[in-house]
Order: structure tokens, then C-alpha cells, then sequence
């Protein structure tokens, strides 16, 4: 016998590759149940776009802390409004693809990976078939209601990216007011002149954090309380007087050499602690803006555009570190308004 690959004698599909009969569904007999089957759907898809208005209604209506058997009620909302709709969505195209759309069986042969110009042809008539199979165009009610709810799907993304977080508008005052004392941000305790050492950094808070009401509990609590840490967040650092060189009109604003400054980054709002005693400067972990507290929280490397917002100390009758006002700069991170926004500030001081 040769070697050589005798060809095949019939490259043709058999005539019977076993499929069964063709059973078809109550659907493509009744059009009465078509007609209903097609409701549904449409029905399951103006539900969906209801549910995601619901999310956006959630998202303003509900505080971010109330509670629901013991689950946060807007988070509930959220699950509810979001997933139930996309599971809608979800259902009523398979009830459409297995009810509505064509099914019938097809047969093809295994052919070479480069396909001819007339398979191309043929497979778009096919694809063009299939579309018009699957009623998109046939089927007004149910191609309607799907777009629809599609369309309302985006605002719930829409509504999300506004909790990316508040605009920086409005950032411009903090709980910082006069007589409000220094506290240690780990203990809450307060803060003493002679508790700190030359050269040391300690991560304070204002004391309305840790304070409570007369029955024991906290002031602030919840998204409030993270708000006020925001942007109150402080450092408080000890030099050598001799070191620090206050720029006019902020000669009083240190007791013997302690500075308070605030914890939030000017470029991008990073807190920052991270404290070079001998040099005096700071340094943010996030992008190497560096500050030097020594000379009124100057930028002297770094993204950063702004000094680091300083806030007025004084004494109280027990000897603890007190706040003489708010900030005088806003805390926060830059942004295009912001020299507008200082200037209002200014002139309302």
C-alpha cells in the first residue's frame, strides 16, 4: 500500500446527524401566548427601570446612618433597588432568548479556519436572520421597555460618582472655634505644654470628638463624626523657639514652640506624619510634598502648592493647649476654586 493519505470519498454531512424532532413551544403556535409571553418580559424590564429610580431615591432619601433589622438601610435599599432590577433585566432576556426567539436546530460541517468570501456573506445573512428571529424589531414592546430600563441603569451610576466625596465647596470652615482644647487623637486626653518634649509629633483631635452628652454617649458619631475628623484632623509638634520663625502677625500664635498644623495634605488631602525633628520639616507618604513647620508650614518640595493650614494656640486657666480660632487658610485639597474661595474667606474675617 502507499504511504501517502488516500483522499475521502464523501466530504458531505450525513443525512441524519440524530437530532430529535423539532418540539415546538406554546409560543410559536399560540399568539395569544406569544402575545403574553412578550407582556411579561415587558413588564420584568419596566420593573427594572422602576427599581433603579428606587436606587436613586434610596441614595437621597434614606441617611447613610439608619438602620434596618440591624443592617444599614441604605446598603439594604442599595442591594434591593440594584439587584433586584438587574436580576430582572437578567430574567426577562433569557425568557425572551428560550420563548420568543428562534430555536431551531442547525447542522454545520467543520471547514478551514479562513473562511471563503461566500461563507462571509453567508454568515452575516445568517447573523441579519437571526435578528430578525429574535424579534427585535418584530416585537416593539419588549425592544422598548429593555432599552428603557438600560437607559435608567445609567443614573444610578451617575448618582454614585457623587460619593466620591463633597465637592470642595463649603470646606471652608471646621468645629475648630476659640477655647476648644487639644486632645491626643489616641486617648482623647488633653494636651499639657509640658507633656511634650523638643522635637516630638503627636496626632490630635478637637475635643468635641470624644466628648459626650449626659447619657454617656458620643456627641458624634457615624459619618458625622468622620466628617469632623476630616478636616480637624492636627499635628502638634515641639521646636526650639529659636527655630521657628513666624511670619508676621502669627508671633503668638506658638507657646514655646509648640505649632499645631493641619494633618490634611494641600495637594491631594493624604494625612501626614511623617516628622523629621532635626530638619523640621514634614513629609507626605503619598506624593513626597514636604513642609516646613518651622517656617509657617512653607512647601519647599513636592506637588504640593499651598503651606500646610496653621492653627492659633493659647492656654487655658488649667494649663491645657487651646485653639484661638478656626483655621484661617480652608483645609483641603486643591482644587481650581480654591484661591476664590480663600479670598471670600479673607474678606469675611
Amino acid at each position: 500500500m502507499s504511504d501517502e493519505l488516500q483522499p475521502v470519498a464523501d466530504t458531505e454531512p450525513i443525512k441524519d446527524p440524530g437530532l430529535a424532532e423539532h418540539q415546538f413551544r406554546p409560543q410559536d403556535v399560540d399568539e395569544a401566548q406569544a402575545k403574553r409571553t412578550e407582556r411579561q418580559i415587558a413588564w420584568m424590564f419596566r420593573v427594572a427601570g422602576l427599581l433603579f429610580l428606587g436606587f436613586c431615591f434610596a441614595y437621597f432619601l434614606i441617611d447613610i446612618d439608619d438602620t434596618f433589622l440591624g443592617w444599614s438601610a441604605q446598603n439594604f435599599a442599595f442591594g434591593m433597588t440594584l439587584g433586584g432590577g438587574l436580576l430582572l433585566v437578567g430574567v426577562g432576556i433569557i425568557q425572551w432568548a428560550k420563548k420568543l426567539m428562534g430555536d431551531h436546530e442547525m447542522v454545520e460541517m467543520r471547514h478551514p479556519s479562513a473562511s471563503s468570501d461566500e461563507d462571509r456573506v453567508a454568515v452575516m445573512k445568517d447573523i441579519n436572520a437571526g435578528i430578525e428571529e429574535s424579534g427585535f424589531g418584530r416585537r416593539p414592546m419588549i425592544r422598548n421597555s429593555l432599552l428603557g430600563s438600560m437607559a435608567l441603569l445609567g443614573l444610578p451610576a451617575v448618582v454614585l460618582l457623587r460619593d466620591l466625596g463633597p465637592l470642595p465647596h463649603g470646606q471652608r470652615e471646621t468645629v475648630w472655634k476659640k477655647g476648644m482644647r487639644l486632645v491626643n487623637d489616641v486617648t482623647g486626653t488633653p494636651i499639657k505644654p509640658s507633656d511634650m518634649q523638643v522635637g516630638q509629633l503627636v496626632n490630635g483631635q478637637p475635643a468635641v470628638v470624644y466628648e459626650t452628652d449626659a447619657d454617656g454617649e458620643p456627641v458624634l458619631h457615624g459619618t458625622e463624626l468622620l466628617q469632623v475628623k476630616s478636616k480637624a484632623s492636627i499635628i502638634v509638634v515641639r521646636m526650639r523657639p529659636e527655630d521657628v520663625t513666624p511670619s508676621k502677625g502669627r508671633e503668638n500664635w506658638g507657646v514655646d514652640g509648640i505649632l499645631c498644623f493641619s494633618k490634611i495634605c494641600t495637594h491631594v488631602g493624604c494625612p501626614i506624619s511623617l516628622w523629621e525633628q532635626q530638619t523640621h520639616h514634614l513629609l507626605c507618604p503619598c506624593h513626597q510634598s514636604t513642609f516646613d513647620l518651622g517656617d509657617n508650614g512653607k512647601v519647599i518640595f513636592g506637588p504640593a502648592h499651598r503651606p500646610l493650614p496653621q492653627l492659633p494656640l493659647g492656654v487655658d486657666d488649667e494649663g491645657y493647649l487651646i485653639a484661638m480660632s478656626d483655621f484661617p487658610e480652608i483645609v483641603a485639597p486643591s482644587y481650581p476654586e480654591l484661591a476664590r474661595d480663600q479670598k471670600k474667606l479673607d474678606n469675611k474675617s
